[in-house]
This record gives C-alpha cells, structure tokens and sequence, in this order.
C-alpha cells in the first residue's frame, strides 16, 4: 500500500484532532518509522524546495523533516553536530560553501551523474549540482538611465556609494561567490577591492540575498547583485528591474546538494539526491525555476540569454572555498571600520 505523503498525514492527524479525537500537538510522535524519513537542511526558499519535497513524497512515501536558514548557518550546524549528525541532505548552497565542508560530506555518484554538464560535476562526487545560476547586476530604471551600469568597476563609482543592494556573504552563499565573482572579474590586490567595495556599500548589507530584487525595485537602492534566476523571476512578476551581464564577466557556478557523512538515513537520501538531478526536476528548474538545468539532455528557457552572450569566467572553486574564512573574516572587519568611521 502507498504511504501518506508528510503534509496529507498531517492533515489526516488534524481532521481526526477536529473531529474529537484530541489535541494532537506532536506529529512526530505519529510519522512513520526511521525507515521512511529523511531530514532536509536547506538554503533554498519554499518555492524552491516545496514542490521538490511534495512530489518526493509522495512518490516514494518517505516522511521529509525540512529545516531551513541560511547556507553558512545551516553548513555551520552540520559542522556541529558532526558526532551525532541529524541532517540526512544539504540542499542548497553554492558548491564551493560545500566544498569548504567537504569532510562533512559522503562522495555520492547519483544514478543519472553521466547526464550532468561536465564543468558543473565535482571532481570527487563530494556534491552533486542542482541548477547553474549566473551571478547578475539589477538596475531600477527609474533612477539609473539604461547604459549607465555596465559592469564591477561601476558599483566602486561614488554615484553608487550606499545605493547597492547586497546580501551579507557571512550567511548567504550566493553573496560570497558573488563577492569572489568581483574579485576574480575585476583582478588586481583583493585587499584593496574588498575596502573599495565595504566602502561603496556604506558598510550595510542585507540579511538575506532573496532582498535584492525588492530593494532595488522598491527605490530603496537604485543597483544591487543577485543571481539572474531571482532578476528574472522578479521581472517576471512585475519587479521594477533591469539585468545586466557585467561587461568584465560573471561567474556560472552551480548550487548542489550534498550527502552527509554518517547521515541518520542514507539510502533515502541517495534517493533524494537521484530525484532533484532527475530529468523531472530539471525540467522544473529549466521552466518555473526560471534556472539554468545542469543535465545535457533538458534544454534551458527559450528566454534565457545564451550561453554566448554572457562573457563566463573560469570560477576557481578550490580556491574560493579555501579561502571562505579568511575572506569573509577580513570582510566583516573592513566593513565594521566603515561603519565606525
């Protein structure tokens, strides 16, 4: 017999609840064996993960337990409760925030790994990419005139000095490799880029990167950084927005999901990891996504620009997870001088 998917054993719990069976406060007490469950942390918001989960569920009825925050904070708890994990999957992140906890991670070959873009696979299986997300600059065409923003150098200009949109690469795993994205696009001393830049931003950042399209949109910042799935989503909605490809190159790195070492419940997570990178869900990243897929054989959005037309850089992966530390433990005290001074 099937199993009830999570959301309608709960709410099967609640009518009985209603009907006078009881208060029941603690579904948990009621789900099914560990046999049948899965614990997800994720980075992504529910309009990502939330039909992923549904559809996973109820095809193979396995009960997902899904926590959300953001991806250091989430990479950072995994970290933690490395003794004793709890979390079966990370999904979400960009690879090289993975890669800097890669030892918290099991190598996992999924079933369709033969499929995947070759440039976008880890080397050691250590993650597995879930979409390719293109790192973007937004304008509000209201208060910047089309042409005016081109490019990184740009955003260091004094016109733009506290009017950047931009999430705080401590939490947000699409602001750092959109940090290390400037750095490598614009080359030159890092220290200095990363003052210059702290500077521009007035020392502010935004808690959370899903706050770009809004900020700028709204007029509270008149340019900001994002990834081109969310400028696109935006726009797409109604947002007051325009996209730029910066002129010097932009990075095409893919955000993954990752096996956890010691996880409670590894066969159902390898079940996972073969359903997200299958051809079913990257037609959904591919369509209502609005992102790039990572297989060979599901084709992109008609409305994407091409592959061509954006100039890629090569995005040194190792390099920016090994470096993760000491760059966000700089930036946070250049940004804490701007601030004072």
């Amino acid at each position: 017999m099937k199993r009830l998917s999570r959301a309608l054993f709960c709410a099967v719990l609640l009518c009985l609840s209603a009907c006078g069976a009881g208060a029941i406060s603690d579904f948990s007490d009621y789900a099914p064996d560990e046999a049948h469950r899965l614990t997800v942390y994720t980075s992504h918001k529910e309009e990502v993960y939330g039909p992923i989960v549904k559809e996973f569920e109820e095809r193979t009825g396995i009960w997902v337990q899904v926590e959300t925050g953001g991806t250091n904070e989430l990479l950072l708890r995994i970290e933690e409760e490395a003794d004793a994990p709890r979390c079966d999957v990370m999904f979400g992140g960009g690879v090289e925030s993975l890669a800097a906890y890669a030892k918290r991670f099991e190598p996992y070959a999924c079933a369709d790994a033969a499929l995947l873009k070759p440039e976008l696979r880890s080397q050691d299986d250590r993650w597995t990419p879930f979409s390719s997300l293109p790192v973007v600059l937004v304008y509000n065409p209201r208060l910047v005139a089309d042409g005016e923003l081109t490019g990184w150098a740009d955003l260091l200009a004094d016109p733009y000095r506290g009017q950047i949109a931009f999430a705080d690469p401590a939490v947000s795993g699409s602001a750092y490799t959109a940090l290390m994205t400037m750095l490598t696009a614009l080359g030159g001393d890092e220290e200095e880029l990363l003052a210059h830049f702290c500077e521009a931003l007035g020392g502010q950042t935004l808690a959370d990167s899903g706050d770009v399209t809004q900020a700028v949109s709204s007029g509270a910042c008149s340019v900001g950084v994002t990834l081109e799935q969310s400028a696109i989503k935006a726009i797409a909605e109604g947002a007051n927005l325009a996209l730029v490809f910066p002129k010097e190159g932009t990075s095409d790195l893919p955000d993954g999901s990752a096996l956890v070492a010691g996880a409670p419940h590894p066969e159902n997570a390898r079940a996972f990891l073969d359903f997200v990178l299958g051809r079913d869900v990257q037609s959904l990243v591919a369509g209502k996504l609005a992102r790039r897929t990572v297989r060979t054989d599901v084709a992109d959005r008609e409305d994407l620009p091409s592959a061509a037309q954006p100039l890629f850089l090569e995005y040194d992966i190792a390099r920016a997870s090994e470096k993760k530390e000491a760059i966000l433990l700089r930036w946070a005290q250049l940004c804490g001088e701007v601030q004072a001074g």
